[in-house]
């Protein structure tokens, strides 16, 4: 109950900064007031949060095996879904602030930018993050691509062919929906490759990441940990809805029939390419408005720390305005 309480009084006072803010921009104040109160307001968002996702819920940090991790848990929030789903309202606004601030800045030559990884059994939640979390921001800056079986065309390049082909450009955000981490994992469950060479990605993959971190772009890589029984139950609500029917696949439960091998997988996975640079988030999803509050938190104050302002005018602004009164 306390607890509870205290995230009411947090959210309300974020919502009360977030409207001050808005009114600063009606009013046209500083750009550096309105950063000000940008970061006040995410502060206080953050502030609900007993024990922060960044370390909490970090593979290494929080979390040291994907067996621990309990899919119907909810580390760090101690509410209700009610407040769970007012915060990712509230941190929603806050991310669309910071992502057209982050765009502004690549349309005028900088080169941050933020790729997100979305990973997870199916029916873990990836979709539902996509459209919850970025509800609010503009399409232009945003890129989302998820990645299937590879073509006879991807399959003919080195398996990071296709993933640069869909890294953000500058000022923009990529979302990728599974990623190159398939072709080290369906290898490792399914025994399709020699295991020295699916294993060399590792190290491929560790340098590709470095690479794009010394380059300007934040990686963001999550896994949504989801129980079985909440997959069964998701599977069977879509075999149950006809609408949902375009959602399942039989090659679904193959790959639930060999759920332990891919855990091992996923593990493996997590001790190999958690890095400073680049880390790993277990996330427990089964409440879906926990694993969203989790992934809005984590873009929320990624974007944040990028520390970017927004762009001089590169041209006379009095000439402008006198050519607009001629």
């Amino acid at each position: 109950m306390a607890d509870t309480r205290y995230i009411n009084n947090a959210l309300n006072s974020a919502s009360n900064a977030s409207r001050g803010l808005d009114k600063a921009i009606k009013r046209r104040k500083s750009l550096q007031d309105r950063l000000k109160l940008a970061g006040e307001t995410s502060a206080l968002l953050s502030s609900v949060w007993s024990k922060h996702p960044t370390t909490r819920l970090r593979f290494g940090t929080g979390v040291d095996d994907l067996s621990d991790v309990k899919g119907g848990s909810t580390p760090g929030f101690h509410a209700t879904s009610e407040e769970g789903e007012r915060f990712i309202a509230l941190s929603s606004t806050e991310i669309a602030r910071y992502q057209s601030l982050l765009y502004a800045n690549g349309a005028s030559g900088g080169h941050r930018r933020l790729l997100i990884v979305l990973q997870g059994m199916d029916a873990s939640g990836k979709g539902g993050i996509v459209r919850h979390v970025f509800r609010q921001v503009n399409p232009m800056g945003i890129h989302y691509h998820g990645f299937g079986k590879p073509t006879a065309e991807e399959a003919s390049h080195d398996f990071l062919w296709r993933v640069r082909r869909e890294l953000p450009a500058d000022g923009w955000i990529s979302i990728f929906d599974r990623s190159h981490y398939e072709d080290v994992v369906m290898p490792h469950v399914y025994h399709t490759m020699d295991e020295n060479e699916w294993r060399s990605r590792y190290e491929t993959i560790r340098r590709f990441e470095k690479e794009l971190v010394a380059d300007g772009c934040a990686i963001i890589k999550i896994f949504l940990v989801v129980s079985r029984d909440e997959q069964r139950r998701q599977f069977l609500e879509r075999l149950d809805d006809p609408t949902k029917h375009w959602k399942f696949d039989v090659s679904d439960l193959d790959a639930r029939a060999r759920w332990d091998d891919y855990m091992a997988a996923w593990q493996d996975v997590f001790e190999q390419t958690g890095t400073d640079y680049a880390p790993w988030y277990l996330v427990p999803a089964d409440n879906r408005w926990y694993s969203r509050a989790v992934v809005s938190e984590l873009l929320r104050v990624t974007l944040k720390s990028m520390e970017l302002s927004w762009p001089a005018a590169d041209y006379d602004l009095d000439e402008a305005r006198r050519r607009l009164n001629e």
